[in-house]
């Protein structure tokens, strides 16, 4: 017997349309392709209303998607994961209370909490104080091992020049404040102030950079790559100078936020800056481990709930949390009504050929067949991601019969508003009454969506391009006539 999954009613139906019928664009979309150098074959394009296919181009054919393929990992966590779902972080210990000192180790257990900040921490150091914890006599101990394994980032290049801008932010079960360091800089025509968020125990910044005459609106292009300088012989709680490099106009005030430091310096420097603050001492080193199944919770912090960082995830294009979210496909089981619990796993299998899997399950479930479907992060942020218009559009159709179809919804950019479709298609019909996800790479731009038609109806629409010329606004404009005429058709 085949394993093959059965082809969708969609599916059937491109499948029958007439080959002329479904190699044709919309004047408005051929004529921006010409005007942009752009072949016919570079783009793949589907538009469904109901279940009749308006447009199909090439619609079975794999494409990377870009950021498109955030409502992979959306639509199946809402489902699987269920809206209640929420991250989590808890401070445990197995070690006794005797007179102000916790006599063991204090456990940092990491749950996919997106929204773990300095502040959250703070306040869970502030209730192990108000329950009489004065001195941590063991080690500070990070557990990272919902994922596995439990540093994805470790190794892996950065994916573009922009190393340390936050849309490259590899996540793990145990993120604070996304690892990031926010900088502040004010310049005059001699000197450079510098300040930083958060502060961190025994960090410091410096830069090393010239002060030129150029405009401080184009102040990122003398920006390099800092350096972290450490002590000559390094030891828990040792000093660390952040240096900048580069260029920097004169007259000039700008913030950057910067993900450089290795996340276990950050943790443990935050943890040791707040837990003195808060009056507690601490001579320990900051390790990583397992947390025992005996060991009693302290504190704890939730996330906020699902349809909320769906929302997050989608409108602002986050892929840290999408590549949370994904992860968490694979290592916890969601229930509407008891919430999250982990998966139990060997340690040979990883969290990411988990979440894999429970896409294409939900797919094949959906009578979607996942043939040609390649996930690397479930972001879109990749070289390697591939999907069809076909699969999404499926996806969107099962989306508007889901029970968390107003969540899904919710979460995507209103065409004309907000999120990153806020500045396009302001004077079309498409403006304020469709909602769709974008999707940009070099050499990649994509939208899908849902686009009310001159009728009424809600048509599902899908549109990739891969090709070397989409860059300076030129894919938007092909994209953004496909919107126009689908919002403009049915009447």
């Amino acid at each position: 017997m085949s394993r093959r999954p059965a082809l969708t009613a969609l599916a059937a139906l491109l499948l029958c349309l007439p080959m002329a019928a479904r190699a044709e664009l919309p004047e408005p979309v051929s004529r921006a392709m010409a005007a942009a150098g752009m072949p016919s074959d570079s783009i793949s394009a589907l538009v469904l209303r109901g279940n009749t296919a308006v447009l199909s181009h090439l619609a079975e054919r794999p494409m990377n998607p870009a950021s498109t393929m955030k409502l992979v990992t959306t639509m199946v966590a809402l489902e699987q994961l269920g809206p209640t779902f929420r991250g989590r972080t808890e401070l445990r210990s197995t070690a006794p209370l005797a007179d102000g000192v916790l006599k063991g180790d204090l456990i940092l257990r990491g749950g996919a909490d997106i929204d773990f900040s300095g502040e959250v921490l703070e306040r869970m150091l502030r209730a192990l104080r108000n329950q009489g914890v004065n001195k941590i006599a063991g080690n500070f101990v990070l557990d990272r091992s919902l994922f596995n394994p439990p540093r994805n980032d470790i190794g892996v290049p950065p994916f573009d020049e922009y190393g340390d801008a936050y849309y490259n932010v590899i996540p793990d079960a145990l993120l604070v404040n996304k690892n990031m360091l926010q900088i502040e800089l004010r310049s005059t025509a001699r000197h450079l102030q510098l300040a930083i968020e958060p502060a961190l125990d025994k960090l410091e910044l410096s830069a090393d950079m010239t002060l030129i005459d150029a405009d401080c609106a184009a102040w990122e292009a003398g920006w390099k790559a800092p350096e972290i300088v450490r002590d000559k012989v390094p030891h828990p709680g040792g000093k660390m100078k952040l240096v900048l490099k580069g260029t920097f106009p004169k007259n000039c005030a700008r913030t950057n936020s910067i993900n450089v430091l290795d996340r276990n310096d950050y943790l443990d420097r935050l943890f040791r800056i707040t837990w003195k603050q808060v009056g507690g001492t601490f001579a320990g080193e900051t390790v990583e481990g397992r947390t025992p199944q005996d060991a009693r919770l302290l504190a704890e912090h939730a996330s906020r709930a699902l349809p909320e960082l769906v929302r997050d995830t989608n409108k602002l294009s986050d892929n840290a949390l999408a590549r949370t979210l994904f992860l968490s496909l694979g290592s916890v089981q969601g229930d509407p009504l008891l919430g999250s619990r982990p998966i139990p796993y060997a340690d040979t299998e990883t969290t990411f050929v988990r979440a894999d899997q429970a896409v294409r399950v939900w797919l094949r479930n959906h009578g979607i067949d996942d043939t040609g479907l390649v996930l690397e992060n479930g972001s879109g942020l990749s070289r390697l991601e591939r999907i069809s218009p076909l699969q999404l559009a499926s996806l969107l159709q099962a989306g508007q019969r889901s029970l968390w179809a107003p969540e899904l919804q919710a979460s995507m950019p209103i065409v004309g508003l907000d999120g990153t479709m806020r500045r396009r298609l302001p004077n079309s019909p498409a403006a304020l009454r469709s909602r769709m996800k974008t999707g940009t790479l070099n050499g990649v731009a994509a939208v899908a969506g849902y686009v009310t038609d001159a009728s009424g109806q809600q048509c599902v629409v899908v549109a990739m391009l891969n090709n070397e010329f989409v860059s300076g606004g030129r894919g938007t404009a092909v994209l953004d006539a496909l919107v126009d005429w689908v919002a403009r058709s049915g009447g």
